[in-house]
């Protein structure tokens, strides 16, 4: 992983080695920093002198802090830190040493020699190497990818910081960090649901991808313990969509089947977040129960015979 000038010496070193190179991300980088005829998107020499003057008498001062940890701006114990950390790694003519060799390189003819996948993440707002530099590399690389973060901090360890390593852990392993996250938040609405269904006598069935399927021993029942899910959940920042429906089923062990669980389950995909939707066969059985139900029309379910009035459960249903 190459950040800001780091990224040149990386593209150098997959190009030139690449049976050691599994594969390579590029943080805030570029292939040439100063400006060119051929590469508009460099600095000027007149503003990269101000800068390199700048560095000069600055160093060790925080230096440049405000620029590039933007969104730490109003942090003064990481402003001091900041400082603290220009003093330990450089003098500040080394520190203007290195950045005018940043200002020398251009390792643009490198990057048609790239075999490897390559990861380009650059951040929308970076005032120092802007977008136009991470879409320059990732147009160059044959089979690069450009992913853009939002925010405006130069440095990767300020700002958002867990969006940067989802993106490079599911490159590099297709697993996103967020996917125990998410595994976390279904869990917890499998046992809001759970705590529902013991209330209510339901029965659960199976568990696929993140829906539930669970029988009742009467319409009424189901309907209700599907509404008390939808309210449950909510605490979590989620919303459900429920379908039921009653008809005959087949069944396998422990296992039910059949056309009428198909039907239910093509209801639920015509619900709304957080609706209760019903077919007429349960309306009808429902009548006089004081379950309130509103009208949705009339619909094709998929691989179902026929058009199918449906209705919603109205609040407080």
């Amino acid at each position: 992983m190459g950040t800001s000038e780091a990224g040149a010496l990386s593209l150098l070193f997959a190009a030139t080695y690449p049976s050691r190179t599994a594969a390579l991300v590029l943080l805030n980088s570029y292939a040439r920093l100063a400006y060119a005829p051929d590469y508009a998107h460099g600095t000027p020499a007149e503003q990269a002198q101000g800068l390199l003057q700048a560095i000069e008498e600055g160093w060790g001062k925080g230096v440049a802090f405000e620029a590039l940890v933007a969104s730490q701006a109003n942090n003064a114990p990481m402003k001091r830190w900041w400082s603290r950390y220009q003093r330990l790694a450089a003098s500040p003519g080394a520190a203007v040493a290195l950045l005018r060799s940043a200002f020398g390189t251009d390792a643009r003819a490198v990057l048609p020699a790239i075999a490897v996948p390559v990861l380009v993440l650059h951040r929308a707002g970076d005032p120092f190497t802007g977008p136009e530099h991470g879409r320059y590399l990732a147009e160059r690389i044959h089979g690069g990818r450009y992913v853009e973060l939002s925010g405006v901090d130069h440095p990767f360890f300020a700002e958002d910081v867990d969006r940067l390593l989802g993106e490079v852990q599911e490159f590099l392993t297709g697993v996103r960090l967020g996917d125990r996250e998410w595994r976390d938040l279904l869990d917890r609405s499998y046992a809001f649901a759970r705590r529902q269904l013991t209330r209510f006598r339901g029965r659960e069935i199976d568990t696929a991808g993140d829906g539930l399927f669970a029988t009742f021993d009467g319409p009424a029942r189901a309907i209700r313990c599907g509404s008390a899910i939808a309210d449950a959940v909510r605490v979590l920042g989620i919303t459900v969509r429920v379908g039921i429906h009653s008809g005959e089923c087949e069944v396998f062990g422990e296992r039910v089947g059949g056309i009428a669980v198909h039907t239910g389950a093509r209801i639920a995909g015509q619900a709304g977040p957080g609706e209760v939707l019903v077919s007429s066969t349960v309306r009808d059985l429902v009548a006089g129960s004081g379950i309130p139900c509103e009208d949705r029309g009339r619909h094709s379910l998929k691989g179902v015979p026929g058009e199918w009035s449906l209705f919603a459960v109205a609040a407080g249903g």
